[in-house]
């Protein structure tokens, strides 16, 4: 996607040339008083013009009663007038020469109802002027390179400016993110707090800060993801620009999506479809805000490692014994040093030393620098170590001049490219002016604190890589009759209003894609039943057929393990009976009968549109267990080999697969062409699917087969492109 337009529009923005105050009061507390006070105490060098049809002066300063009345024509908006007010606002400026502005108002939809039609009216006036907004609903922002501040913080901030940028939905949350940065000595070039996105979105602001060369990082925090697609295309051109994304993501939970509704008027989508989509685009999601100020102070100051595997130079056992602790909650090792590392250590450090991985090196490294230097060589040479970490911290005060130089022989080290080195604390503690003074001259030195957390970055931050080098263009759909007959049907179906397809409509479809199913066939009758029966061999199963009941064992639909005729005429009455006694007045349209498939690995393959990140695969742990244990994984579209292999891999079904406690192992290539087919039916038809069940896939010790399956279709499909 080519964001020249919308990095123009986030340029005008951050670099205003003057600023008008639409709404200006000095009622002391008041936002308006505030915006004024900040862009004075920063020293914005730029023209400042209040604008209140009711005054005549405030501030000491003349104040304007339009835009007409200006010295100059506006360049930047700070609009603090009432909600209905602001559409009109844009316009007015935006033909007076206003290039962009920040809305501070709020009543555009934040509440659960959303939206409405002075939210409509305000998207319409910012795309018809062209003007780039931060809001509404929002609390203003920090350009560190134009000293503009129209941020309603008190606090006093520091507009040094660094390698990180941060820009969310939240002022409160981006507030106190930048608080605890600056805290660590890691200054914001930019802080935008993006409010409800009418006008620029998250993607449009990280589009813009992949060009800025002193960004390293980006933090983003989202309540609800505007437009997943350019999301994407913006991630991935930071990446492409050596920039990392850390994105907070509201939505964990039933309570959190529904305050995530009440405070944007969005509906905000599952963390696992954000998941699956951040993954394709090298985004790291943080599960806190300690956590992604964590990564951020690593990512501003060190590269990713290159595998999961530590090596730590320690001086206290106990602490050793917590990085080892930490490094098996995250999915981190600290593996056996080389022969070669070993014995060379074993040289250089004295008694009381333990040469392992973790070192603890003891009064050998307190005392000696020369020690120091060899465990930190030694364990970068050790071909089994992609990460070296190192106890300390910095200084709060002079007096520790061990602790200082110690500090610069590793930065020393890490300035010279090769494994990254970070520096872990025993604790996490505060910082001081000495401490961050001290900091700024080891800029390739991480310091991260306490050791989970430190891991946890660590691990988040290795995870990105294996995600991302699996993402690619999906597999290629190979065109024939019966996948053009496939889709025409969804089309059909979807356009006609249909709701969801019988499991014999749908298993007809992910046939044409392959999807390998029992031998089976519908049955409108007992008799046709019992035929089909004597056709396709016993034992078989009957599963009741009515489009009313799509989960048929709760309905008791489904009759196994049927010897002969006169079990299929039996089963055929008690379907129908149990039908009737769980409330369906319908009769059956009728049976499939299939055959009954051996014992094997019970997965769930699928697909699901979640609301904001589009259609997300799902497989891993399948059967009546499904929604108990949650053992799955997601990945997003479009779908490749490498991807439908990482799905199962981690999951624990894939323990099973391989056999688990004597059973035998299964070959789960069929597993992975089942979701293989999935993905060339989402990139001929996905427009016309809203969800795909495929529960149980049951893998063989030959092949395997889709037991039952079920598709849901879109709504609305009058919308939807032809095909």
């Amino acid at each position: 996607m080519d964001f020249a337009a919308a990095k123009a529009r986030v340029g005008a923005l951050v670099a205003p040339k003057n600023v008008v105050l639409v709404g200006a009061s000095d009622k002391p507390g008041s936002w308006a008083a505030r915006v004024w006070r900040n862009l004075n105490r920063y020293a914005f060098p730029c023209p400042i013009y209040p604008m209140n049809p009711g005054r005549t002066e405030i501030w000491g300063r003349p104040c304007y009663s339009d835009f007409a009345a200006l010295p100059e024509k506006p360049d930047h908006l700070v609009i603090l007038a009432p909600a209905p007010h602001v559409p009109g606002i844009i316009r007015k400026g935006a033909a007076a020469g206003a290039r962009s502005a920040t809305i501070f108002s709020a009543g555009f939809g934040e509440g659960a109802g959303g939206g409405g039609a002075l939210d409509d009216d305000l998207r319409a006036a910012l795309a018809e002027t062209g003007i780039g907004a931060s809001g509404p609903n929002c609390m203003g922002n920090i350009c560190a390179p134009a000293r503009f501040v129209t941020l309603t913080e008190d606090r006093a901030l520091n507009l040094t400016g660094g390698p990180v940028a941060l820009v969310g939905q939240s002022g409160g949350v981006m507030i106190f993110v930048n608080q605890a940065l600056e805290e660590r000595g890691v200054f914001a070039e930019y802080l935008i707090t993006s409010g409800n996105e009418a006008g620029l979105t998250a993607a449009d602001y990280i589009a813009y800060f992949a060009d800025q060369p002193r960004i390293k990082v980006i933090v983003v925090y989202i309540e609800a993801l505007k437009r997943a697609g350019n999301f994407l295309a913006a991630c991935l051109a930071a990446r492409a620009a050596g920039k990392s994304v850390i994105a907070l993501k509201l939505g964990g939970s039933e309570a959190g999506r529904s305050a995530a509704m009440a405070h944007t008027g969005s509906l905000a989508g599952s963390l696992e479809a954000f998941d699956a989509l951040a993954a394709d685009c090298g985004v790291i999601r943080a599960e806190t805000i300690d956590d992604a100020v964590e990564i951020a102070e690593y990512l501003a100051h060190a590269p990713p490692p290159s595998g999961p595997r530590l090596g730590a130079v320690t001086m206290s056992g106990a602490y050793r014994g917590l990085l080892l602790d930490a490094a098996a909650k995250c999915g981190l090792s600290f593996p056996a040093l080389a022969p070669d590392t070993t014995a060379r250590l074993e040289k250089s450090l004295g008694v009381g030393s333990l040469v392992s991985n973790p070192i603890d090196g003891g009064f050998s490294i307190l005392t000696s620098e020369a020690a120091y230097r060899e465990c930190i060589e030694a364990m970068r040479a050790d071909p089994n170590i992609d990460m070296v970490l190192l106890q300390g911290a910095l200084p709060r005060g002079p007096g520790s001049q061990r602790a200082e130089n110690y500090i610069r022989i590793a930065e020393e080290y890490a300035a010279a490219g090769g494994k990254p080195i970070a520096l872990v604390t025993l604790a996490s503690h505060g910082q001081t002016d000495y401490s961050r003074a001290l900091r700024v001259d080891v800029p390739h030195m991480p310091f991260l604190q306490e050791a989970n957390k430190a891991l946890r970055a660590i691990q988040r931050t290795h995870e990105r890589e294996l995600r991302y080098a699996l993402a690619g263009a999906d597999a290629p759909s190979i065109a024939s009759p019966a996948r053009t007959a496939a889709r025409k049907r969804l089309r059909a179906a979807a356009e006609a209003g249909e709701t969801a397809l019988s499991e014999h409509a749908s298993k007809e479809i992910l046939a044409a894609y392959g999807l390998p199913l029992p031998r089976e066939t519908f049955a409108a009758s007992q008799e046709a039943a019992v035929s089909a029966a004597n056709a396709i061999g016993y034992p078989v199963v009957l599963k009741g057929v009515l489009a009313a009941v799509q989960h048929k064992t709760e309905a008791g639909a489904v009759m196994l393990g049927l010897r002969d005729e006169a079990a299929v005429r039996a089963a055929w009455d008690k379907i129908a009976a149990n039908v009737r006694a769980a409330g369906f007045d319908t009769p059956l349209d009728g049976v499939i009968v299939a055959e009954q498939v051996g014992e094997g690995v019970e997965l769930v393959i699928g697909l699901h549109r979640d609301p904001e990140c589009g259609l997300t695969f799902m497989a891993g742990a399948g059967g009546v267990l499904l929604e108990l244990v949650k053992d799955v994984a997601f990945a997003a579209a479009p779908m490749n080999q490498a991807k439908a292999r990482d799905m199962l891999a981690r999951t624990r079904a894939a323990r099973l697969i391989e056999g688990f406690r004597g059973s035998a192992a299964l070959d789960a290539t069929p597993a992975h062409e089942a979701i293989l087919a999935l993905g060339a039916l989402v990139s001929d038809a996905g427009e016309y699917i809203e969800s795909v069940d495929i529960n149980p896939f049951r893998l063989l010790p030959s092949g395997g087969r889709a037991l039952d399956a079920l598709i849901v279709l879109r709504q609305h499909a009058s919308s939807l492109r032809p095909g």
